[in-house]
């Protein structure tokens, strides 16, 4: 593929054969990283050419690019050779249009990071436009990842890094699709650099250096999108990939030199780091009279925390960005009242030091963020920082940027696999979603039946998440609204009486769910009835045939529903649902529908429990199949029949 060298052919590509309904193909993308001499030092050097045909306007959004580049102090990493061109075909002759400079702009986000963003111009449904850049960077431990598969299918991909012997990088590949290329060469590359002299007027000299390098080489063909899945933590964990981390430089005539290759290390340099860790050991006086103050009745380490906890849970305001640094200083943040999710919790964790607990960051990796490489430290594979406080018989961990949340509790999405306690050690800290229980317990009882109603109480005790999405709903709007919502999930007619919310306030525990209910029926010779009511399962949550990735559920759950009822006066039980039970994978999953009927009394308990979050795409056909078991199962219904 050439920079501007287009057919017509091209643009007969109508769709991709295994995915007819895309709205964009790449035709080809070719990237490459090595090492070049400016003269003076070795350079990181990253190539990307990039082809793309636009099916319609759907797509219209890959035609803005984004180039991320890094500075630190004078250096920065710097684009260059950046052009880009969009072709139409336009009465059977292409046409050309070219990027002008007034389409690129630089944003600076952070004192580190800046994007460099271009447009490409004439873009509709049908055009081809391709791109080139360069950038050159002096920082050898940002060699640059490469992704095989995106939300568009993919003609070809390839990429290639040569890599001197003066670097080890460690390669980390991940994905499930195999590669049409994959090698690696062994050779030599010879670099010049000036040399200055010593002298104030002599002259320069010229210096040769012959490494070896090693070429790697990966290209995959005819690669589908990445298309989303229920129950999953993020693509970015399976889309086909290749990652690097510098280990050490191995400078000629010098001792191996390890880079960040020990957590302790790498937590050492968190400490120290003026956006993070360094706030934490200045005294921070600033925080005496309110610690003080807020601690002077407590008796307990325990209640010291709950009460500090408390006071930045609620005179806080998030301000919603996430990420490991601070932006302020930890002053401004307390005097501001308002703060990020890493700035409010390094001010907690600096508030209990002041009250002599032993507090400390805690840096992990959110659902959506991917998951974090336990083997080897890689910083930028964290993105969220909670509090962690050891009482001696328990370590609790903390985050007090939202205000729904109690003393111990952090959102599901902070429960992704191993996460860092930012201590000299590192100490590893496990969040696994099987560690997080959920459990629900609902209880019916139902009354007469008479007047074509059945009367009866509702009452449940729902999970902490769902109690927590219930608090949401009810800080927004209120507890009417809330129980509007729920009558309007039931069929037929319903009406909701004596409706309450208990235990909104205690955060650290579910709600408790209570009303009376009144519910028409149909009073004819015969009459059916779900004791289940609204809590079956309605459909299997598991929709598709076949599935790719792993099953990621957000925690282990263990929901229990009693039912209790009279027959009718005036009926017998014609049809009643047999009892039934199942297992999956022997002590993984648990399916109890026990009912039974003792004279006149009928009483149901039905049981769904998974003991464990995680399951393989081998699983998945028979998990599928068990929750086709649970959906089967919990439609069935009582048919009551007019005695004669």
């Amino acid at each position: 593929m050439k920079f501007g060298k287009i057919s017509k052919e091209e643009f007969n590509l109508k769709s991709f054969e295994k995915d007819t309904g895309a709205h964009a193909v790449v035709i080809a993308e070719i990237g490459s990283s090595s090492f070049e001499s400016d003269g003076r030092e070795l350079q990181l050097v990253y190539k990307v050419h990039r082809r793309i045909k636009i099916i319609d306007k759907n797509a219209y959004g890959l035609a803005t690019v984004r180039i991320q580049l890094y500075r630190e102090g004078l250096n920065e990493e710097k684009v260059r050779n950046l052009k880009a061109i969009s072709y139409n075909l336009e009465n059977g002759d292409i046409t050309e249009t070219k990027m002008d400079s007034k389409s690129i702009f630089t944003d600076k986000q952070d004192k580190n990071w800046t994007m460099k963003k271009f447009t490409l111009p004439a873009v509709k449904e049908g055009t081809i436009f391709e791109y080139t850049y360069t950038v050159v960077s002096p920082y050898f431990r940002y060699l640059r990842s490469w992704e095989f598969q995106g939300p568009y299918p993919i003609l070809w991909s390839e990429y290639s890094a040569a890599i001197l012997e003066y670097f080890d990088y460690m390669l980390i590949p991940q994905g499930y699709d195999t590669y049409a290329v994959k090698s690696k060469e062994s050779s030599r590359s010879t670099f010049t650099f000036r040399v200055e002299s010593q002298g104030a007027t002599g002259p320069s000299q010229t210096a040769t250096a012959t490494p070896g390098v090693t070429t790697y080489k990966w290209a995959m063909k005819d690669v589908p999108a990445i298309k989303n899945e229920d129950y999953i933590t993020t693509l970015d964990n399976y889309v086909n990939k290749v990652e690097f981390q510098l280990s050490s430089i191995n400078w000629p005539g010098r001792e191996r030199k390890p880079v960040r290759n020990t957590w302790s290390g790498l937590m050492t340099d968190l400490l120290k780091d003026e956006d993070y860790g360094e706030q934490l050991s200045n005294n921070n006086g600033f925080l005496g009279d309110i610690v003080d103050e807020l601690t002077k009745d407590t008796k307990t380490n325990r209640e010291k925390a709950e009460k500090i906890y408390s006071w930045v849970r609620d005179n806080f305001t998030n301000e919603d960005y996430s990420g490991l640094w601070i932006r302020k200083s930890l002053k401004s943040i307390f005097n501001a009242r308002k703060g990020g999710i890493a700035e409010i919790n390094l001010l907690l964790v600096a508030m209990l030091k002041r009250a002599k607990l032993e507090a400390y960051p805690v840096i992990l990796s959110t659902r959506d963020n991917g998951y974090v490489f336990s083997y080897y430290p890689l910083l930028n594979r964290f993105n969220y920082t909670i509090a962690g406080l050891n009482l001696g018989d328990e370590f609790v961990n903390l985050d007090a940027t939202d205000p729904l949340l109690g003393f111990g509790k952090l959102p599901a999405a902070c429960y992704n696999g191993e996460a860092r306690i930012v201590n000299d050690v590192a100490t590893p800290l496990m969040l696994s979603a099987d560690s997080l229980k959920e459990q629900k317990f609902t209880s019916v009882m139902i009354g007469k039946v008479e007047n074509g109603e059945i009367t009866g109480t509702f009452q449940q005790r729902p999970t902490y998440f769902e109690s927590y999405d219930i608090r949401q709903q009810v800080k927004a709007k209120n507890q009417d609204e809330y129980f509007k919502k729920i009558q309007k999930s039931y069929t037929g007619d319903i009406t909701l009486e004596n409706t309450t919310i208990d235990d909104l306030k205690k955060l650290e525990s579910s709600v408790l769910v209570k009303y009376d209910f009144k519910m028409g029926v149909d009073e004819q010779n015969l009459m059916y009835l779900n004791p289940l009511l609204g809590e079956a399962n309605k459909r299997n949550i598991f929709k598709a045939a076949e599935r790719k990735f792993p099953v990621e559920m957000p925690a282990v759950f263990d929901e229990v529903y009693s039912f209790n009822m009279d027959v009718p006066e005036g009926y017998v039980v014609d049809e009643l649902p047999k009892s039934s039970m199942a297992k999956y994978n022997g002590e993984e999953g648990l399916f109890q529908y026990l009912i039974r009927q003792e004279e006149n009394h009928i009483q149901l308990r039905c049981r769904v429990k998974l003991s464990k979050a995680g399951f393989t795409p081998e699983e998945y056909p028979s998990l599928r199949e068990f929750f086709d078991l649970v959906v089967k199962k919990q439609a069935e219904q009582i048919v009551f029949k007019k005695k004669k």
